[in-house]
């Protein structure tokens, strides 16, 4: 019978698409990016090369990678327009809903909207990459009635993103660290928003369309927003005692601890974690206080203790992203702005090879029959 197919709830385990752009293999511990181990290129490669890497399909030699930091930065303003919607937002706005209107009004100023083709949907992704950090920066800002900023043309694009969110040039170990933490966020295969854009890129809607549902998704503190309500927790605790105090107090009342945990990662510690716990530690030895370091090592030790879960990435990226000075509400926008660069290669796959998702259900109501 129809009804006896086997039902996996969050489709947990289920083969939803064929990729060529990257994979969780849990048995080797690695982050396949085109086949490279994303650990290892974080500790060598920029987020420049990594987005090369994602949308054509190699690295790119020196040649290639100033092409290509010059094609981006080149589209990094934004119309005025989009400028002047966000002042009349209300000032409450989540950073996520000023993000997500960006990107889908954007969607208005391509004059080949309509066009599906690998060339222009690359291009169109260059472009998008090129406006992120202006559509972040400037969106929480002007929101919420500071004065927009602009990209500084000796600056690098992570060393602008990084700029642009806290005003001031960040020094070499804060550019290389946020700069990790694209690499990072980059590209995770098939995650919630990622699937999320694929729906929606198969019905042949346009990449505007799948990134605005994406960020929907990423949204969601189950996704994209655990590493805000990471942060919190440390602040709220103030020190590692009371940190300690805290997450067994949550763990009592049986409330989900934010950082821990992941669908695919349940017997080891996220590798992208460990990545950020070492920045943190440098973060800690050069500004000469490591309470920050000391506290999530406690936290990490006492939920592997006594639930045996291990960090993801947004655990140690919190605090990461607090030692650079980047405002919490922001935090989610960058994991996006990073993920931009995966999305769109995933909605090129899709339309390069593209079955419209129609999922079955599973139906447990009843089925009343009429009688005469």
């Amino acid at each position: 019978m129809e009804n006896d197919k086997k039902y996996s709830p969050g489709l947990d385990g289920v083969i939803a698409a064929e990729t060529k752009i990257s994979y969780l293999d849990t048995e080797a511990g690695q982050i396949l990016i085109q086949g490279y181990d994303l650990i290892e290129l974080s500790k060598t490669k920029s987020y420049m090369e990594m987005v090369h890497l994602l949308l054509e399909g190699s690295l790119p030699d020196e040649h290639e990678k100033k092409s290509l930091e010059t094609n981006v930065e080149s589209e990094c303003e934004l119309p005025s327009d989009i400028l002047s919607m966000f002042k009349l937002l209300p000032e409450n706005t989540h950073p996520m809903d000023g993000l997500r209107t960006g990107i889908s009004a954007l969607a208005g100023y391509d004059p080949q909207i309509d066009d599906r083709s690998p060339e222009v949907n690359k291009h169109r992704a260059y472009q998008l990459l090129g406006k992120m950090p202006n559509l972040v920066a400037n969106s929480y800002r002007i929101i919420h009635q500071e004065e927009s900023m602009q990209p500084l043309k000796h600056l690098s694009y992570s060393a602008n993103f990084l700029y642009m969110i806290t005003g001031r040039e960040p020094s070499e170990l804060e550019e290389q660290i946020f700069d990790r933490s694209l690499v990072l966020y980059s590209e995770h295969e098939m995650p919630n928003s990622t699937f999320t854009a694929r729906v929606i890129a198969s019905t042949q809607s346009d990449l505007y369309g799948a990134l605005t549902g994406a960020v929907a998704s990423l949204k969601g503190n189950l996704h994209g927003g655990a590493n805000e309500a990471v942060m919190h927790m440390l602040l709220q605790a103030g020190t590692k005692p009371g940190f300690e105090r805290l997450l067994e107090q949550k763990l009592q009342k049986k409330e989900k601890i934010m950082g821990f945990g992941h669908r695919v990662y349940m017997k080891k510690m996220d590798p992208r974690a460990l990545m950020m716990k070492e920045a943190l530690q440098q973060l800690c030895d050069k500004a000469g206080d490591d309470h920050l370091h000391v506290m999530c090592e406690a936290g990490e030790k006492l939920m592997l203790r006594e639930k045996g879960l291990y960090p993801n990435l947004d655990y140690y990226a919190a605090p990461v992203y607090w030692m650079l000075g980047i405002p919490i509400p922001l935090y989610t926008p960058i994991f996006f702005s990073a993920r931009t660069v995966g999305l769109c290669a995933h909605v090129m796959e899709q339309h390069a090879h593209n079955r419209l998702f129609r999922p079955r259900v599973h139906y447990t109501g009843a089925r009343h029959i009429n009688s005469k």
